[in-house]
């Protein structure tokens, strides 16, 4: 019996830990990609720094995503000659094509509905940056205080780049939310329900176990 005990007890250290992986976190935010042939790369420069040459393609897509290595790419398999078909070249400028993908509705935040995607041919300044071209067709923009870009066409209305529990993803791709008493306190320095659970069930089977032991003991005398 003692050695059963000690494998449930096991078990339930190891349920315990998965709950806290549970809820890994991710960041809602619009990721910059460059188009190279036919498949989009994640862009190692943020839209103000980097300077796009004419006939370039570039994208932003609207996601929840814990890092660049599973960010959500823009959607759609448009090119620069389908983008900027009806916008002539010009001498002194240039054109850059943008995709612009508001997410899935369980990228949006609370209250919130993502626009369609939607592409756009920008032609500006030989020396202009993709903020610029961006700027130039899909205002307004917004940054916050770090230079982080935030909004495009107005969407989302508010927040940036703000944490969202995996747990509190699905519940928003599911049409659910958590109610506020069901809120996990773990992130402001008190335990979590899962975890207080957690303690009392080993508790219990840690009496348990003793129990049969001290019946097994006085048993054999």
């Amino acid at each position: 019996m003692t050695r059963r005990v000690v494998l449930v007890l096991l078990a339930a250290f190891l349920l315990i830990g998965t709950a806290g992986q549970a809820q890994a976190a991710g960041y809602r935010y619009w990721s910059f990609w460059d188009r190279d042939g036919g498949k989009w790369v994640y862009a190692t420069q943020g839209p103000s720094l980097v300077r796009p040459s004419d006939g370039d393609v570039q994208g932003f897509r609207f996601a929840v995503s814990e890092n660049s290595d599973d960010a959500a790419q823009p959607r759609g398999t448009a090119d620069f000659a389908s983008i900027c078909a009806k916008t002539p070249a010009e001498d002194g400028s240039k054109r850059v094509a943008l995709v612009l993908d508001f997410g899935a509705a369980s990228d949006a935040p609370s209250g919130e509905t993502p626009p369609a995607p939607r592409t756009a041919c920008a032609q500006v300044s030989p020396d202009a940056t993709t903020a610029d071209a961006l700027a130039a067709v899909a205002g307004p923009l917004r940054y916050d205080t770090n230079a982080l870009l935030c909004a495009i066409a107005g969407y989302p209305k508010t927040g940036c780049g703000e944490q969202v529990a995996q747990e509190q993803e699905k519940q928003e791709e599911q049409g659910t939310t958590t109610a506020p008493e069901q809120k996990d306190t773990s992130d402001d320095g008190g335990p979590s329900v899962g975890l207080i659970a957690g303690i009392a069930v080993i508790a219990a089977l840690a009496a348990a176990g003793a129990w049969q032991a001290r019946r097994r003991r006085n048993a054999t005398r």
